[in-house]
């Protein structure tokens, strides 16, 4: 099951308080449906919840019957397309008429005398998101969307969900094969919005996935940062290696001072060891810069031996 109808799911089981809030979550799967005019009102859906919830509630509140059919698609996989209608013009123009739209508007616009009650605005977008939001899966990307059919209805979505002083989200919209996109971005907008909606299971979702993306991260760059200096570390050593070499060759490490030698047989012995490790493991131990003073006396040495 994908994320999308992980959230539809969770979204259909979460708990309405009033009639007022079930009639702005039914106003938001209306508006926003495949059509909702005085002629037709349809909904095709991928998510059998949503479906039902969305039958069960014309049901109920507007006492309509709604007629569904299914088709099974192998798009993105084997899964179910639910068509409903409602069968009957004369139900069409009531359930149009009942939530304050008229026949000869030329546009449809959210109507927020719909959802002024408490919680309605919320309920509304639970709603909305139902029949026409996707989230990404949160492995791969941060991006929560509604595909709006009408220009001057996303535009209304996208202030909407501007005005939620719980989240301030910044939605922004673009055009996609003939629909409107409002799309948000982020881990924690879609978190605090999920949880509005009424899904907190699959805001724990995101958060956890955020987590986990964070920890991998930091430990891939710490990883990186530590090949990084091994590799510089062993790129030093090989350079000094080579001058300790020369300076045997051309007049032995017994002529250096006890200093100087000391550090050259330490770092022979171990080729692998960093600045710190090598300072350490001298008799008197020495700072870093203690050592990388006297290994760059060392390369003085073998660039004299090596120009005479």
């Amino acid at each position: 099951m994908s994320f999308s109808k992980e959230i539809k799911e969770e979204l259909c089981k979460a708990v309405l308080q009033n009639d007022e809030q079930r009639l702005a979550m039914e106003y938001g799967m209306l508006l926003f449906s495949k059509s909702f005019s005085s002629a037709s009102v349809s909904l095709t859906t991928e998510s059998r919840p949503a479906a039902l919830t969305f039958s069960e509630m014309l049901a109920s509140l507007s006492g309509v019957i709604v007629e569904m059919s299914v088709k099974l698609t192998r798009r993105r996989g084997e899964s179910s397309i639910f068509h409903l209608s409602v069968p009957d013009k004369n139900e069409c123009v009531r359930i149009f008429e009942s939530f304050g739209h008229r026949s000869d508007q030329p546009h449809l616009r959210i109507n927020r005398a719909n959802i002024d009650g408490e919680g309605c605005a919320a309920c509304f977008l639970r709603g909305v998101f139902l029949v026409c939001g996707s989230v990404t899966d949160p492995q791969k990307d941060y991006h929560l969307e509604f595909a709006v059919p009408h220009k001057n209805l996303a535009s209304d979505l996208e202030r909407l969900l501007s005005e939620i002083e719980e989240i301030r989200p910044e939605p922004h919209t673009i055009r996609r094969q003939g629909s409107y996109v409002v799309y948000l971005k982020g881990s924690a907008t879609i978190e605090d919005m999920l949880t509005y909606l009424g899904a907190p299971m699959a805001s724990l979702g995101v958060m956890q996935s955020s987590m986990v993306k964070s920890v991998r991260n930091r430990v891939n760059r710490q990883i990186n940062s530590e090949t990084a200096n091994l590799k510089k570390t062993a790129a030093a050593s090989a350079l000094q290696l080579q001058a300790i070499d020369l300076i045997d060759k051309k007049q032995g490490l017994e002529s250096l001072s006890d200093e100087l030698k000391e550090v050259a047989y330490i770092r022979r012995e171990h080729p692998e060891y960093n600045l710190r490790e090598l300072g350490q493991a001298l008799k008197v131990p020495i700072s870093r810069s203690g050592v990388n003073h006297r290994l760059q006396r060392l390369m003085m040495i073998a660039e004299e031996l090596q120009s005479q």
